[in-house]
């Protein structure tokens, strides 16, 4: 028995000895001037993910990506454990998280790296967790004065956590029982902006995100700015109002940017100042999301400034 278990610590030095090798390796190339994979956006059981911190992490490695954020939505929570994750199958880790934002019934996601769980991110985080709540028996009601008869508990028990607040992605898999299509169908149909069960109660606007963001000591970056749905000059002028706001970054690489849509933002980031970002925002992978997809190199500007060099 002694020996096996002298075999297994050894086997585990041995694995945890190859994972910070990696790391050293992956930084040593960066200050060389080699380039890093990276996927700075992307979804665990910790909200709306279908993966634990352990999977992502495996899969990240498995593809050659050497620096990862998991930002999940709302919450910083599950930091250590995700980090631990990525140490394990060596890779660097940024802690993120994405504030499900709103400028009126616009999507206006918003990403905070580097941020820390103090005062103003717990009173942040407390009001948009009841808030979620309101969100989803909003929702519910909604849904079942339609003829979809989904509860409040059967959307509450799709959550890995009791802690965690509620995502519109676990009402729309609550009512995917009752109407058997895509879960992104569900979304799409019935609780999008301006949907028969949507709900906006309690969203913060993305100029409240970027103030907590910063307040809590991280750097904010506008998400998937193409999926913002206005017209070009109004998403433009929005666009510049959140940078003289303070935002430092905008995700220029994302799944289904154009290489029109990138070069577009990326002659935006250059113009006002900004980081550039890029990530797969990865749920679960189904052939058309997948982690580490489209590739993306940060720039060694960005990497100073989130603090991995």
């Amino acid at each position: 028995m002694r020996c096996k278990a002298t075999q297994f610590m050894n086997a585990e030095r041995s694995i945890h000895g190859e994972a910070n090798s990696r790391v050293a390796k992956q930084r040593n190339s960066l200050h060389l001037g080699v380039s890093m994979l990276a996927d700075l956006h992307i979804h665990s059981v910790y909200s709306d993910g279908s993966y634990s911190p352990d999977e992502i992490c495996r899969r990240a490695a498995s593809r050659g990506i050497g620096l990862i954020s998991i930002t999940d939505h709302d919450t910083l929570a599950g930091m250590e454990a995700k980090r631990t994750c990525a140490e394990k199958y060596g890779l660097s880790y940024l802690s993120g998280w994405e504030v499900s934002a709103y400028e009126g019934r616009v999507k206006v996601h918003v990403l905070g790296y580097g941020c820390k769980m103090g005062a103003a991110y717990e009173t942040f985080v407390k009001e948009r967790a009841e808030a979620s709540f309101l969100r989803a028996k909003d929702s519910v009601e909604k849904f079942q004065k339609i003829g979809v008869p989904v509860t409040l508990d059967e959307v509450l028990a799709e959550r890995s956590s009791p802690d965690l607040p509620v995502h519109t992605m676990h009402i729309a898999r609550a009512a995917n029982r009752y109407l058997g299509i895509f879960q992104g169908e569900v979304y799409e149909r019935y609780l999008a902006p301006r949907k028969p069960a949507n709900s906006n109660i309690g969203r913060p606007s993305p100029y409240q995100a970027i103030d907590c963001i910063h307040a809590a000591g991280g750097i904010a970056v506008i998400a998937h700015p193409g999926r913002i749905t206005l017209d070009f000059d109004e998403r433009e002028r929005l666009l510049i109002s959140l940078f003289k706001h303070g935002a430092d970054g905008i995700e220029s690489t994302y799944p289904t940017h154009t290489e029109k849509d990138v070069a577009y933002f990326r002659a935006l980031a250059q113009k006002y100042a900004i980081l550039e970002t890029g990530g797969s925002d990865t749920h679960y992978e189904d052939g058309v999301r997948a982690i580490g997809s489209p590739q993306f190199s940060p720039s060694r500007d960005l990497l100073e400034k989130l603090s991995i060099l």
